[in-house]
């Protein structure tokens, strides 16, 4: 343990696991959408914006370590429960610590892992995973003979799982088609990069990586950056796929993101649409996006991954903290994760729920429609009353 004149009082990844578990209570103060990437085993989970008012749930009896994502607003923290009687820490590095070190005790072991990893996908998740990543491929011709397909890697659950599920369909596939396993650095961190990378060797992914400097591009914006990042990277990557004679970019959402789009297209944009399983672009002719993950849950995934013990990337933005305000898409967080709330309030006394928005964008009947647009042209029930 290491403290300094500005009481910056810190422990390290490997300090901590020598500690009896009884004898310490590990903290998270990380939002609850970084929550859904993993904790620390044995963690309590205190958001930060909570913390003063929970403080008494913490035992002063023991030693206290407090985490974030990187180690930065944990250590204010710390300083805080210190001043209130604790004798607290906060963990350098924050949770990517904990992912490296993971990665670190998991060398030497990385064939029989992998083969746990791709066995897992072949027997026990095949039905939620494997055979739901087929039946949209299928419904909606995702894959056809002689697709160059770019599978674009984040280095979350999502896209990391697609990699692998379009590995297994190539085992299979009954028509030929190529793979390039792309992934974009818009200005990573040396860490992020890593993790990245860790993940990408461990699950026998070959990664194609390339620079662009899309961070620094949209480090002096200061009206919704997220966005702007969100529609660059998508460009960037178009660009660099169409490079590489790719003609279609695979995109790792799934139906949890469909059903939510649905929801907030409907409270928050005033309109019914959803995101589609595939586009043509309109900026890079010839290019096409594809969602083969469109029939997956996010619980599956999430399954999948704790059941292999996978640790993935959260965000790489160096914006924030924690980056509990964007996604890959450039939506808000707080607004997902409160459509997500209300989608599990509504579950609780109608368990088709899920299913029945989905189905709502399939099943529309225009004649009960008021208005409608196609093309960019909105036509009017009036039209042909």
């Amino acid at each position: 343990m290491c403290c300094n004149e500005n009481t910056k009082y810190e422990i390290t990844i490997e300090e901590l696991f020598k500690y009896d578990k009884d004898s310490v209570t590990i903290v998270d103060v990380r939002d609850e959408e970084a929550l859904s990437y993993g904790m620390i085993p044995g963690a309590i989970s205190i958001p930060e914006p909570q913390f003063k008012d929970r403080i008494n749930e913490i035992d002063k009896n023991k030693k206290v370590v407090v985490y974030c994502m990187k180690g930065i607003a944990s250590l204010d923290i710390a300083n805080y429960l210190r001043d209130n009687g604790f004798d607290a820490y906060s963990l350098m590095g924050g949770y990517h610590a904990y992912l490296m070190y993971k990665f670190k005790e998991a060398e030497g072991k990385e064939k029989e892992r992998l083969e746990q990893i791709e066995k897992s996908i072949q027997k026990k998740f095949h039905k939620v995973l494997f055979s739901r990543f087929t039946k949209a491929i299928n419904t909606y011709e995702l894959v056809k003979e002689n697709d160059h397909i770019a599978v674009c890697i984040s280095g979350g659950k999502d896209s990391m799982l697609m990699a692998k599920l379009f590995q297994e369909l190539k085992k299979h596939n009954k028509f030929d088609f190529k793979l390039t396993f792309l992934v974009m650095d818009p200005g990573y961190s040396e860490a992020n990069r890593r993790i990245i990378e860790q993940n990408a060797k461990l699950m026998n992914i070959p990664i194609t990586i390339f620079e662009s400097d899309i961070f620094d591009a949209v480090d002096t914006v200061s009206k919704s950056p997220c966005y702007l990042c969100a529609r660059m990277r998508r460009g960037h990557l178009y660009s660099k796929a169409k490079e590489l004679g790719c003609n279609k970019i695979a995109l790792g959402h799934h139906y949890d993101d469909v059903i939510e789009t649905i929801l907030m297209g409907m409270l928050y944009g005033g309109q019914v649409q959803t995101m589609m399983p595939k586009l043509h672009s309109t900026n890079f002719e010839g290019m096409e996006l594809i969602r083969p993950l469109y029939l997956i849950r996010e619980d599956d995934i999430k399954h999948w991954r704790d059941y292999n013990e996978l640790h993935f990337l959260q965000c790489a933005c160096h914006f924030t903290e924690n980056c509990s305000s964007c996604r890959d898409d450039g939506t808000s967080v707080s607004k997902r994760l409160e459509i997500k709330h209300l989608i599990a309030e509504m579950k609780k006394t109608n368990k088709f729920v899920e299913a029945n928005i989905f189905k709502s964008v399939e099943n529309v009947n225009l004649n009960t429609v008021i208005a409608y647009k196609e093309n960019g042209q909105c036509h009017h029930f009036l039209e042909n009353y």
